[in-house]
């Protein structure tokens, strides 16, 4: 699985597995899945206390038991819980339903009412005590991002996780250039639009080509330029995820034109 540089952590998967809805699912297909993923290379693992009630992370806590050091492992503060003293709380409970003593990098859910500040604060002061190894934001556009830069500086906000799929790609007009010049790692969720995926004639004749699937077609396109987590409780369906392809020129500009970049609304409200 090829990696690419995440902040100042080193090298991780670009291609990792998400767990929203995970516990809508099979609970031990859903693990046999993540076990799979790992086997696979695909060790960047995201979940989020919100996600089942934090059923989702002890389904990750199964998974990768006797496996920690492998996994590149994100979580997330819900907005509500992201005061000061409520993101250290939040965070332990997190630690505690995923069987670890540490993060390798915790996000703010989405942008609340809490004062930024306050929450950027607790995760510096969960850094200090090797609770995570880095923080984050999602969902954060680019006056958000900016907004957050202003207050910590540059080289602090590890990744923005935001929804990028081929029929929703306007975070090409200025959060994905905004986190770009700022060395912020985009992570797309839902690349394949959260079960609404719809191949056509571009994506058919361009994975036949290929030898592939128009899934691991649509990957690869969004992977040139953010790390992707699909969410999946299906071995056969990561294993199709692990199989990476090449896309030349012809093949990305093909798929651009098949796939418009929308006009620029803001990000999807949550």
């Amino acid at each position: 699985m090829r990696t690419r540089a995440f902040a100042s952590l080193g090298e991780v998967p670009i291609v990792g597995l998400g767990t929203w809805n995970m516990e809508r699912d099979d609970a031990r297909a859903a693990e046999e899945a993540l076990r799979r993923g790992l086997e696979r290379g695909l060790t960047h693992i995201d979940t989020a206390e919100m996600y089942g009630s934090g059923a989702c992370e002890q389904i990750v806590a199964k998974a990768i038991a006797g496996q920690r050091d492998k996994v590149f492992l994100v979580s997330k503060v819900l907005p509500r819980n992201a005061s000061y003293k409520g993101t250290l709380k939040a965070c332990e409970a997190s630690l505690k339903r995923l069987g670890t003593d540490h993060l390798d990098c915790y996000l703010l859910h989405w942008r609340g009412n809490e004062p930024l500040a306050e929450t950027f604060r607790a995760f510096g002061e969960l850094v200090k005590a090797g609770k995570i190894r880095s923080w984050g934001v999602s969902n954060f556009d680019d006056a958000d991002l900016a907004e957050a830069l202003a207050i910590v500086g540059e080289g602090q906000i590890a990744c923005n996780q935001v929804l990028y799929h081929l029929d929703e790609r306007s975070i090409e007009h200025r959060v994905l250039p905004w986190c770009e010049q700022h060395g912020v790692e985009v992570v797309a969720y839902s690349p394949f639009g959260s079960g609404r995926f719809k191949s056509n004639a571009t994506l058919d004749g361009i994975a036949a080509r290929l030898g592939a699937t128009p899934r691991q077609v649509a990957l690869a396109f969004l992977a040139r330029r953010s790390f992707v987590i699909p969410k999946s409780s299906s071995a056969a369906h990561v294993d199709e995820l692990a199989r990476e392809v090449e896309l030349d020129d012809a093949a990305v500009a093909a798929i651009a034109a098949a796939f418009p970049v929308p006009a620029w609304r803001g990000l999807p409200s949550l």
